[in-house]
């Protein structure tokens, strides 16, 4: 088994909760109500995108996204 490393964008929903989707798989989205909730519902998004990738013999790239936070004073 390989073990997969993708990032996920986490934003709070304006109606309330979390959306959160995985910028290297595009369409892999998911919400929920609290922060955690929403980090174990991406989690199974990414999971299922995979399974499905794997089982159509498609191509699963790795993430090679660098984050980096930036402060600016103004």
């Amino acid at each position: 088994m390989k073990t997969y490393f993708y990032k996920a964008i986490i934003e709070p929903a304006e109606e309330g909760g979390f959306s959160a989707y995985v910028p290297k798989l595009p369409g892999c989205v998911s919400e929920g109500d609290t922060y955690d909730e929403t980090l174990a519902n991406i989690r199974e998004a990414i999971e299922v995108y995979l399974e499905v990738a794997k089982e159509r013999n498609l191509e699963i790239k790795e993430d090679d996204t660098h984050i980096a936070e930036m402060a600016v004073t103004l």
